[in-house]
């Protein structure tokens, strides 16, 4: 029986083996021809770098240090040699990596059947089949191997195995481990072994100890989980074991396997994380700018897209040479952001909430909502807080308003912003080189915030003046500094103007104009001389570009204006009178280097002659009597407002702006140097409380400093500028004896004009009469007695003000005795040769 059974079994598998041989081998030659096509479709290694791509990019400062790192996911890389990998960090990768990698073809076979054993449990990493040069390729060439099929999976690891044998047969070993440990993800948004070592130790590759080279060993299987931050003991268990290989593989010592592995390695980690999130920061207002800069001109002058140019920027390498100076930056930093600064300190908000009703709906609420519930409770609308204790109990209360039994917060932030707001920009005139930008004082609450300096648009007040009437007057020659214009009650259509002091003082040149910030000499010189098409023409030329077809009016001479203009172009302007009338576009950095160091930009800024050196000059000098101290010349009160920003050993001129009830106040000045401007306001355009000149003494500290160590060469005079001696009253030649004597003191100083514009008439604004002592009156021909006296002879319609005390009064009536022979009006000729000088006044 059982013969018969084995003889039956014999004969079946006679005729089966070789049915089964012949099915195995066309499964086999399926199989093979499937694996040359994986194979065929693999990439072609040339057509890739296997060096890293997307590395960190770095801001330097105009000497050259390095001010900042962008940094994206993905980018935060930097490049090492080889040479400068220590031989420990070597042997502990490849310990627990690849411990055949210097002998191996780029595959290991024990490796690929534990690999194929990953992939059909659907995990590679936790088979351990890949090669450190298959990572390498998996890195680079398949992004990481994120896969989402099976079939995938296993058609990237076919051309995986295929690409790490091409790969071996033209890349020496040393090159493929050095781009390995550049492209490894080792945690914490470090990308590479040489940021990783400054991440977790503070220190350079060469220095690493054995003990913290596996520590970098041990994070790259799953660098989330094994992260030495958060993840220290699961870190821990591995390093022992990558140090247990390492001593197997007789790479290391007894000795040296016992002194790492009691190694307090990870209290140094986290010493060294405490001082890395201690130190962090939000990127400046600076650096936001220059990265919106780079961002533009990369669209602009290169064609990218504004995607390709983000992503250049923060993970291109790209080395930026920026025009800060670190030095002035850190100064204006210090005084902005120093509350003892300001006169006094309150406060607002940015809030948002988000609750999930019980019914579901989830409803959104802003600190506008906040402001409302406290409006609807008696307060004021656009509230200012006094502490932030304060806006605390409000939201505490809002919440209480709006949250039900049921709702669930979804969402809250909260920032508290100290108000008035404040921006700061410093140019070096010579060069247009921004070298200090500030955009608010307090804490910055993230990158690309609102920057007060560049995107914020406010009011400029009397800044405009210079730019609009001034400037253009002098400029065309229409006007010189001497030009009269009568400050009295003046209307312009509609709409009826007014001076800051709410007073008129008669009649008033441009250099008091300029001086004593007159708005009526303004508008009427921008009206009667210049026209407000030409005026807004000249802002324009200095670099203004917010203007608008609505701007042309009367009010752009005290920078009434649609939109308002930015601290850094109204700065800008400045510095172009600062530099003999040369207008530069301001500029953020110079050049953008790629990560090989090629120059992809070059930002040369434009310049061009926006006014003459002679208007610059005439401007230069009227602008520095306004930080002088002096008084008008009037019985009215009023000084000059520059006073407090004056710098008493540099050369320096300036004017300060301020707008309706106090909503925003400027001060734009220069030296020889630079040209720096200063706002403060409320950023939701609240009247601002208190004192409202601390802009100034802010404005002052930061530019005393900046030219501590600087030697004042003043501002010099060109050619083709003469001084002359004339009446203020007038703008023409004083007459002898009678400008000199008006009741208010000399009205006789020397005027500086560009040659060949200077008076050639005689005051007729000062005329000197007999009047009668008894009746103040001009003396009739029955008056006795008399005495000489200056008067003013005033237009009829120009109004009141304090010349018009002054004016020529009417002949004496009455009869006080007989009638004289002589006419009771006596002129005085001119008597050019007698010298004036500029008269002394104090405050």
């Amino acid at each position: 029986m059982a013969g018969r059974i084995f003889n039956s079994l014999r004969l079946f598998l006679k005729g089966f083996i070789p049915t089964l041989l012949i099915v195995a081998a066309v499964l086999m030659m399926i199989g093979a021809g499937i694996i040359y096509k994986i194979v065929r479709e693999a990439p072609d290694i040339e057509n890739y770098d296997f060096r890293p791509q997307g590395f960190a990019s770095i801001l330097y400062d105009c000497d050259g240090r390095e001010t900042e790192r962008l940094v994206m996911a993905g980018s935060n890389r930097e490049e090492a040699v080889y040479e400068e990998i220590p031989e420990d960090l070597l042997n502990a990768f490849i310990a627990v990596e690849d411990n055949s990698f210097w002998n191996n073809k780029g595959i290991d076979i024990k490796g690929i059947i534990r690999g194929a054993k990953g992939v059909v449990t659907g995990d590679s990493s936790a088979g351990g089949g890949s090669t450190i040069t298959q990572q390498l390729i998996k890195n680079t060439v398949f992004q990481g191997g994120m896969e989402k099929t099976f079939g995938d999976r296993v058609k990237r690891k076919i051309q995986e195995w295929y690409l790490a044998v091409s790969l071996t047969k033209v890349m020496d070993k040393k090159v493929i481990m050095t781009n390995y440990l550049n492209t490894i993800n080792l945690g914490s948004n470090t990308l590479g072994v040489k940021v990783a070592a400054r991440r977790y130790f503070n220190k350079e590759l060469k220095d690493l100890t054995l003990s913290e080279c596996t520590v970098l060993a041990g994070i790259t299987k799953n660098p989330s989980h094994l992260n030495p931050i958060t993840g220290a003991e699961a870190n821990r268990e591995r390093r022992l074991k990558i140090l247990d290989h390492m001593l197997s593989f007789h790479m290391i010592s007894e000795a040296e396997y016992k002194e790492a592995a009691k190694d307090h390695v990870y209290d140094r980690i986290q010493e060294v994380n405490r001082q890395v999130e201690s130190d962090s920061h939000k990127y400046t207002y600076f650096t936001d700018e220059v990265i919106k800069q780079v961002e533009n001109k990369l669209v602009s002058d290169l064609g990218y897209s504004e995607t390709k140019a983000k992503n250049m920027v923060y993970g291109g390498g790209l080395s930026i040479y920026t025009t800060q100076d670190s030095k002035i930056q850190q100064i204006a930093d210090q005084e902005i952001n120093n509350p003892d600064n300001y006169s006094e300190t309150l406060w607002d908000m940015e809030y948002r909430l988000s609750v999930k009703q019980n019914d579901g709906l989830t409803v959104h609420y802003s600190e506008s909502d906040v402001e409302k519930f406290f409006t609807e409770k008696g307060g004021k609308a656009k509230k200012l807080y006094s502490g932030t204790e304060e806006i605390n109990i409000i939201i505490k209360e809002f919440k209480e308003h709006v949250i039900k039994e049921g709702d669930q917060i979804a969402g809250e932030y909260l920032s508290y912003i100290p108000q008035p707001q404040i921006s700061f920009v410093l140019i070096e005139q010579s060069t247009g080189q921004v070298k200090a930008l500030c955009g608010g004082w307090g804490e910055k609450q993230g990158n690309r915030t609102l920057n007060r300096a560049t995107d914020t648009l406010r009011q400029p007040g009397s800044t405009f003046k210079v730019l609009t009437s001034f400037a253009p007057a002098l400029d065309t020659g229409k006007a010189s500094l001497a030009t009269v214009y009568y400050d009295g009650p003046y209307r312009v259509g509609d709409k009826s103007f007014r001076n800051w002091y709410n007073n008129f003082t008669g009649y008033a040149n441009i250099r008091e104009g300029i001086v004593y910030s007159m708005n009526i000499v303004a508008v009427r010189c921008l009206m009667e001389t210049v026209s407000p098409d030409l005026g807004i023409s000249y802002a324009e030329k200095l670099g203004i570009h917010t203007l608008t077809e609505n701007d042309h009016y009367a009010s752009a001479a005290l920078g009434g204006l649609t939109d308002g203009v930015s601290n850094l172009e109204l700065t800008a302007a400045y510095a172009a009178i600062a530099n003999k009338g040369i207008y530069t576009e301001p500029v953020l950095f110079t050049k953008v280097t790629d990560h090989n160091g090629r120059i992809l930009l070059e930002n040369k800024p434009k310049s061009y002659r926006a006014l003459k050196e002679t208007t610059s000059f005439l401007l230069t000098d009227a602008l520095s009597d306004g930080m002088k101290s002096s008084r008008r010349f009037s019985n009215v009160s009023v000084n000059s407002l520059g006073v407090k920003a004056n710098l008493p050993f540099m050369s320096c001129g300036g004017k300060s702006g301020t707008t309706t009830s106090n909503k925003d106040i400027w001060f734009v000045g220069f030296t020889p140097y630079y040209t720096a401007g200063i706002w403060s306001g409320n950023d939701k355009n609240q009247v601002i409380s208190g004192e409202t000149s601390f802009h100034k003494n802010i404005w002052r500290k930061i530019m005393e400093q900046v030219h501590n160590d600087k030697k004042d060469i003043g501002f010099p005079t060109p050619e083709g500028i003469v001084s002359i001696p004339i009446c203020r009253k007038s703008g023409k030649l004083a007459l002898d004896d009678t400008c000199e004597n008006d009741p208010r003191g000399t009205a006789v100083y020397n005027e500086y004009f560009v040659q060949g514009t200077e008076p050639k008439e005689q005051c007729d604004r000062h005329i000197k009469a007999e009047v009668c002592t008894d009746s103040g009156k001009l003396a009739g021909p029955y008056c006795l007695n008399r005495q000489s006296k200056v008067f003013l002879m005033i237009d009829e319609k120009e109004g009141s003000s304090d010349d018009t005390q002054y004016d020529l009064p009417g002949e004496c009536a009455e009869k006080h005795g007989q009638e004289l022979e002589n006419s009771p009006i006596t002129e005085l000729s001119p008597n050019p040769e007698k010298e004036s000088s500029f008269p002394e006044y104090s405050e």
